[in-house]
């Protein structure tokens, strides 16, 4: 995989159950790339470390005036030096391209389970939890995939050497041989310690993440409830928090740096006071001095890798570790379904309340809890929160279906729709039949003056197609927000299109525009509204009145406002007291009646 063939066509199914798994079958996935980049790194390291024999045999050819060898000497250093510098091209290249490729493909399977699970995931994670792990911490999973096989390149040129440097000069050879050891494990007792304080950075980076999200998204609440230096103080300590545990993690790294400089340094000075006692001594050359002292020089660039990859191993796990976590998640339902793809048509039917939804009709459904009313609508669509008997569209279970088939025969759009940042045009560039126009759903959502605000707030948009749309449409008010999302579901046209307060956050005029809109664009289509307002109430075909989780009225607005205290209490909002005393009201009337009756 090259980085112009990205997106990937299919990420695959990822090992999950922990973070080092998922780290490992990152690796496995893209074997190719990592073998690449470790025949490449071989080529590189084995060519600076074989520098350090060259300029030894230089050396001694110089001492012993031999021009052939050193004619031969510099043709070694040539091929060195070609080795060196195609390698380390191509090694960057390799890394680079598996660095990028892995972040590409975790972040694939993260959009893939967003879509999967559908709103379940923010149930179930936060969703500043969700932007730490498609950002910050791909990065830090692509960076350890990568450095594996560098690290594994520089180790094996290690061992290569060391063996080299014993049957090169077996005097030398061997404290080279025993100390390189203790030069790499050295930071080993070191590791956990530092693993659990970049664990703790992570954490907070991670809430502080998650805080300014959040913070962010209810800018415009918070500045209503003058609550910005509130929440402002609450992100100062949370990074402030951050600071600390990066320093201290930063400390100790340090420490792993100053033992990786300090040992090779000591190796470095035993091997030369060692080598000075042989030569005084006539066991070995001149130049068998230079290439071992030189060689130990060279091996602390290959043993910088050991610190790399540690601190690699240490960022990346926690961010696998998360990762995984997200990617584990599932649907309470099977989303591959046990039907063939269709879409059925026919009256939608809840069997777990009994509500019916007859087909081609506008139903109206009145919940007096919102939360309830939330999980009915997320069942309608096929999208439950908790296992249970399906949803039945035109007899058909939706569970059976699978999941793209299910979306397109049921449409749920949520109380709070986001709207993606980009222009006017690509927003409501969704799939569907083609049977609804966008200015036809637009004028249904009562859009004309949201057109006008995106024109004005563009400066080169004369067209309110190509009017650009902030992120979350921040730049428009609830209401206008609340309408193009309306506009956008409506050009789905889907068999059936559920809508959960859509007008919440309209004014009455507005309000009872879009009910007529609505009514006559959705005409012969099956429609379900979530709501409580009159206006869009006396306009359905008939008004379900959802009590306790079961259905306990149906009819037409009028009829069960004038008869049933239970919705009449969630439509017009009356209090228990004020139930109680038109109750009371009710009862002294009835015996009034009863006395007249009883006196005539």
């Amino acid at each position: 995989m090259q980085i112009q063939d990205l997106p990937y066509p299919d990420p695959g199914v990822p090992d999950a159950r922990s973070g080092p798994r998922f780290l490992w079958w990152l690796w496995r996935n893209q074997l190719g790339g990592q073998l690449k980049s470790l025949a490449w790194g071989l080529l590189h390291f084995v060519s600076v470390s074989a520098l350090p024999f060259c300029v030894g045999l230089g050396v001694q050819a110089a001492v012993d005036r031999s021009g052939t060898r050193l004619a031969l000497t510099g043709a070694l250093m040539l091929l060195c030096g070609t080795g060196l510098a195609v390698g380390d091209t191509m090694l960057h290249r390799a890394a680079v391209t598996n660095w990028i490729t892995a972040a590409a493909r975790v972040q694939q399977l993260l959009a893939r389970k967003a879509a999967h699970l559908g709103s379940a995931l923010t149930r179930r994670v936060a969703a500043g939890e969700v932007v730490a792990v498609s950002t910050g911490d791909v990065e830090k999973i692509g960076w350890f995939v990568e450095a594996l096989s560098r690290f594994t390149a520089a180790a094996v040129t290690v061992v290569i050497v060391a063996v080299g440097l014993v049957v090169y000069q077996p005097a030398l050879g061997v404290v080279v041989a025993v100390g390189l050891p203790v030069v790499a494990l050295a930071v080993l007792p070191l590791l956990p310690r530092a693993t659990r304080r970049a664990d703790v950075q992570r954490e907070k980076a991670g809430r502080a993440t998650e805080l300014a999200s959040d913070t962010v998204a209810g800018l415009r609440v918070l500045r209503g409830i003058g609550g910005e230096e509130l929440f402002l103080d609450r992100y100062r300590r949370a990074s402030q928090e951050v600071r600390h545990a990066a320093v201290r993690s930063a400390r100790m790294w340090s420490l792993i740096s100053a033992v990786q400089v300090l040992l090779p340094g000591l190796l470095l000075i035993a091997v030369v006071w060692r080598g000075i006692g042989l030569a005084r001594e006539g066991r070995i050359d001149v130049g068998e001095l230079v290439t071992v002292y030189s060689a130990v020089m060279i091996l602390t660039y290959p043993l910088r890798h050991f610190e790399e990859i540690a601190m690699a191993y240490s960022f990346s796990r926690p961010s696998a570790k998360r990762a995984a976590r997200v990617l584990s998640l599932q649907r309470s339902t099977n989303t591959d379904g046990t039907r063939e793809a269709e879409v059925p048509g026919g009256d939608l039917y809840d069997p777990v309340t009994g509500l019916l939804a007859p087909a081609g009709r506008f139903t109206a459904v009145v919940c007096g809890d919102p939360d309830a009313a939330g999980r009915l609508a997320e069942r309608l669509g096929g999208h439950p929160a908790e296992p249970d008997r399906s949803v039945l569209l035109g007899g058909v279970p939706l569970d059976d279906l699978p999941l793209d088939s299910a979306r397109t025969a049921v449409l749920v759009q949520d109380k709070d729709p986001v709207l993606l940042s980009g222009t006017l045009r690509e927003l409501l560039d969704v799939p569907s039949s083609g049977a609804v126009p966008a200015t036809d759903a637009l004028t249904a959502a009562q859009c004309e003056d949201v057109l006008d605000a995106l024109v004005q707030g563009s400066l080169d948009a004369d067209d309110p197609m190509d009017a650009r749309i902030t992120e979350r449409g921040r730049s428009l008010s609830g209401g206008q927000r609340q309408r193009l999302a309306l506009a956008r579901s409506l050009i789905t046209d889907p068999e059936v299109l559920v809508l959960d307060e859509p007008t919440s956050a309209v004014d009455s005029h507005t309000e009872a525009r879009i009910a007529d809109g609505l009514r006559r664009l959705r005409s012969g289509r099956t429609t379900v509204v979530f709501t409580s307002s009159p206006l869009l109430l006396d306009r359905a075909d008939q008004v379900v009145l959802v009590h306790e989780g079961r259905v306990a009225a149906a009819g037409p607005h009028r009829e069960l406002i004038d008869g049933d205290p239970r919705y009449r209490a969630v439509v017009t909002r009356e209090t228990d007291e004020e139930l109680a005393a038109a109750d009371g009201m009710l009862l002294d009337e009835l015996q009034e009646l009863e006395e007249i009756e009883e006196s005539a």
